[in-house]
Parts: C-alpha cells; structure tokens; sequence
C-alpha cells in the first residue's frame, strides 16, 4: 500500500470545511477540541485533508432506523 504525501493544497480549512460539511465553524473547532474530530494543527490554524472531513462526515451520519420507514407507510 502507498502513501500518499499531502501538500498544503490538499488542506482546507474551518471555514472552507464548514461550508463543505454544513455545520458551523463553531461546531465544528468545538468537535476537534472536545469530541475528538480529526484534524491537523498547522502553526495556529486547524486545517482538515480530505480524509478528515469523510470521517467528519461519517461520524454526523444518522443510521436509517427501521421506525421511520413504518410512519411513513402509515401516513
């Protein structure tokens, strides 16, 4: 398996990744500092590669429940 090497253009950062993600910047800086969001530490600015925003992503994913399917049949 390759690594692949990330450059400073593979990074966005909060206010690029709140827009891409649709959450707000705050809740964003407060997911990395308190509900261990992953993220890279440039100097003072917080930056995320691609790879961090699909586990962002994944972790604000809500699982189909099998309730919302029968609500809808019965409406």
């Amino acid at each position: 398996m390759s690594a692949k090497t990330l450059t400073p253009e593979d990074f966005t950062n909060v206010a690029e990744t709140s827009r891409r993600l649709g959450i707000g910047q705050r809740r964003l800086r407060d997911g990395v500092n308190h509900f261990g969001f992953p993220a890279h530490r440039m100097g003072r600015r917080l930056m995320f590669s691609a790879e961090d925003r699909a586990q962002i992503a994944e972790m604000h994913r809500i699982p189909a429940g099998r309730g919302a399917s029968r609500r809808m049949r019965a409406a």
